[in-house]
């Protein structure tokens, strides 16, 4: 594993987990485009949506790339009756991060995060690493410990898509 570039890729070093740093060669202008450079499937691509849920609170829901998430399902278990997807600007402001860059490493403030199932069904993942253009990739062993703080059944594991 080489020095890390990236504020993701720092955030994982700092907690002891492997992963590799992957940088697109030009503008990532499709998920399908974003996999095939990496290697990868396009289920194996992480998003980040991050949700509002009210006044200053937030949720992050990582599911896999084609997936949506199923807002029913979603309101249901997170007690809610309304919710929103927080614009761009908010997302910035809350995570640090661009839209198609969010992950939940290296964030300002903790946040509650929900890995959707889909996720779980791969051996290898890829995630927003902080810039865009740039893409964190790991075992998804060694992304469950990581969201669990070194225990993976620590992970709110859900299924909304």
């Amino acid at each position: 594993m080489s020095e890390a570039q990236t504020p993701v890729g720092r955030a994982l070093a700092a907690a002891g987990i492997p992963f590799r740093e992957f940088q697109h060669p030009g503008p990532v202008l499709s998920l399908e485009l974003a996999a095939q450079e990496r290697g990868q499937r396009p289920e194996q691509v992480v998003r980040s949506i991050l949700f509002r849920l009210g006044a200053d609170e937030y949720a992050m829901v990582l599911v896999a790339g084609p997936r949506q998430v199923d807002w029913k399902a979603l309101r249901r278990y997170l007690g809610r009756s309304r919710l929103t997807t927080a614009p761009a600007e908010e997302v910035r402001a809350i995570t640090g991060y661009e839209i198609g860059a969010v992950s939940p490493f290296g964030l300002p403030r903790p946040m509650r995060v929900l890995l959707d199932e889909s996720v779980a069904r791969e051996d290898e993942v890829s995630l927003g690493s902080g810039v865009r253009g740039t893409t964190v990739i790991l075992a998804t062993a060694d992304l469950l410990r990581a969201l669990g703080g070194g225990d993976p059944a620590a992970v709110e594991r859900v299924s909304l898509a």
